[in-house]
């Protein structure tokens, strides 16, 4: 599922299964993936069990920002409510509260981070144990890597 506004691209299984068992760059990547993947669930769960709506608003927005290009973000309410797994005017609220601290601005399913900064503050700890996780196992040289084993 595309969660923003940008590229997608589509790979056949086979010709993914077929590189994936050659066991080269990309099979690497896509492991340390599944493990920075598995890391996110798990904390997101703890995350929503234990913290605010804001500090969960928060987390996903920083998250979203560290896999975007710049510090806008195009989605609704309600789709951010499902990813966060609760309601729509939960995240309305904790949005609204965000926007008065001028933290983000948010108009018609378009959220600008104007100060990121204040935003890692305000972020419970979940935010950092997955970003340290993610930094971890997939710093950008992988990346390009297993980008270049691709089109190789």
């Amino acid at each position: 599922m595309v969660q923003s506004t940008g590229y997608g691209y589509r790979l056949k299984a086979g010709a993914l299964k077929r590189e994936f068992a050659m066991g080269g760059h990309l099979q690497h990547l896509a492991l340390r993936f599944t493990q920075a993947l598995i890391t996110q669930m798990a904390q997101t769960a703890v995350c929503n069990r234990h913290h605010t709506v804001d500090q969960q608003l928060c987390r996903w927005l920083l998250m979203s920002m560290d896999r975007l290009p710049g510090n806008e973000l195009i989605m609704t309410q309600e789709l951010i409510a499902n990813m966060l797994g609760v309601r729509r005017e939960g995240v309305t609220e904790a949005a609204g509260k965000l926007q008065v601290a001028g933290l983000i601005h948010y108009s018609r399913g378009k959220i600008t981070v104007l100060d990121r900064p204040k935003l890692e503050k305000r972020v419970c700890e979940c935010y950092a144990v997955v970003k340290k996780e993610f930094d971890r196992l997939l710093p950008d040289h992988l990346q390009r890597k297993a980008i270049t084993a691709v089109r190789g």
